[in-house]
């Protein structure tokens, strides 16, 4: 892809997301050492970067495709982001989720108009549901982070950071499924090519640091992280491009993921998912690397099930 195609993607995208804003703070950047600027896709629609993603995939369908529908399995933000594009455009929306996915992420699916269809708790039976979906419906089946269309979406993101603040010196993600991190370095490569991007990853689901230095992709054995959405693995569309364009993968403690949630918290006063907090938990634990640098950091969402915060948010 070159940087003009890219600008007419994003271009195209334009009337299905938000250009969200890039926030600053004075406190945060004299902790750290660095001039970090916040580019907040926790204000994106249904509130996460992956909208970005699900309206690109939807868009580039052919008019047979739509007719006959998308599908995905998720229990997260895609799950909603899809459902939610889809809307937009016309679109029928089938949602494999697991059992196990709190009610009101099934509720908030069904808000967005996406068809829920509930299967046991494992890859494997998702994938056998949504199989089961293509086959009786002929619905076009979109993955969550392991798609061209969907990786290229997610970028834009990016793409908007540079442009309000072409200077800077690093981007930091977060990363699990590799779409953001992907489509962050790829669009990092054609507008900011000086402009080195990393990741941010908790060290209990560490596969994508194991697999860049592998060379092969990684899982993991245990998902115990606060960060839920950083549960999944890297996939073969998008793990190239990471190679090739991501400069490292930096691991972060549960309690250093929680001590950076409650810092955007209290100082930023912006809700944020864990998730969102492994990045900046990373530019943290490894100041030394970017002091007096411009770092932008991407905010992937801030939807949050307040009962499961690890901090009393009503004396925040």
């Amino acid at each position: 892809m070159t940087a003009e195609e890219y600008l007419q993607l994003h271009q195209k995208i334009s009337p299905y997301i938000h250009r969200t804003p890039v926030l600053t703070s004075q406190l945060i950047n004299k902790s750290v050492g660095c001039s970090i600027y916040f580019k907040c896709e926790n204000f994106q629609k249904m509130g996460a970067f992956k909208m970005r993603g699900a309206s690109n995939a939807i868009l580039n369908l052919s008019e047979e495709q739509k007719s006959k529908g998308v599908v995905t399995h998720s229990s997260g933000n895609f799950a909603q982001a899809l459902s939610l594009a889809a809307k937009n455009q016309g679109v029928k929306a089938y949602i494999v989720m697991p059992s196990s996915a709190p009610e009101v992420k099934i509720e908030a699916v069904k808000g967005y108009g996406g068809e829920v269809i509930i299967c046991p708790p494992t890859l494997k039976d998702r994938e056998e549901a949504a199989e089961k979906v293509i086959q009786t419906t002929g619905a076009t089946f979109i993955h969550p982070s392991n798609n061209d269309d969907v990786i290229y979406g997610q970028g834009t993101a990016a793409i908007e950071l540079l442009e309000d603040h072409p200077e800077l010196d690093a981007i930091v993600t977060p990363v699990g499924g590799g779409g953001l991190l992907a489509g962050t370095a790829l669009a990092a490569s054609l507008f900011a090519p000086d402009c080195e991007v990393y990741a941010g990853e908790p060290e209990n689901v560490d596969d994508a640091y194991r697999s860049l230095i592998s060379g092969q992709i990684e899982s993991n054995d245990s998902t115990d992280t606060i960060a839920d959405g950083l549960k999944t693995q890297l996939g073969d569309r998008n793990f190239p491009i990471i190679q090739k364009h991501v400069k490292g993968i930096m691991l972060v403690s549960e309690k250093e993921i929680i001590d950076a949630l409650k810092l955007i918290w209290t100082r930023m006063k912006i809700v944020v998912e864990p998730s969102s907090a492994v990045a900046l938990a990373a530019v943290i634990r490894n100041r030394k690397m970017f002091i007096g640098k411009k770092v932008g950091i991407i905010i992937s969402g801030g939807n949050v099930d307040l009962a499961k915060m690890p901090f009393d948010y009503h004396i925040l």
